[in-house]
């Protein structure tokens, strides 16, 4: 499916790292997904993606015609995730709090 399955989206790591900070099980992988997380006995799949913006993608920041397919005939569960909140969002778990200048804006 995954032409590029050494490619890594740069938030990535980050979000990984976080999901193993609540005591989730991640495992990596490059298709269907990014990873599947297992986290208070429950399984998700995510794939993450750059947010926009100067810092995110806008090439990688779509799922692939491959991973449109799946998400389309996948008949389980599925999240795409741009930062650690919505990692988080997706698996039931608490976010983390937001900075005081991400709550001004």
């Amino acid at each position: 499916m995954r032409s590029h399955a050494n490619a890594r989206d740069a938030n990535e790591a980050e979000i990984v790292n976080a999901l193993h900070g609540i005591g989730a099980s991640v495992y990596r992988l490059d298709v269907p997904c990014d990873v599947i997380v297992g986290f208070r006995r429950r399984n998700y799949l995510l794939e993450i993606k750059l947010p926009p913006g100067p810092k995110g993608g806008t090439a990688h920041s779509k799922l692939t015609a491959d991973q449109l397919m799946f998400q389309s005939t996948w008949r389980g569960q599925f999240a795409v995730v741009r930062s650690v909140n919505e990692a988080f969002a997706a698996i039931g778990a608490v976010p983390l709090p937001q900075p005081r200048s991400e709550r001004a804006a």
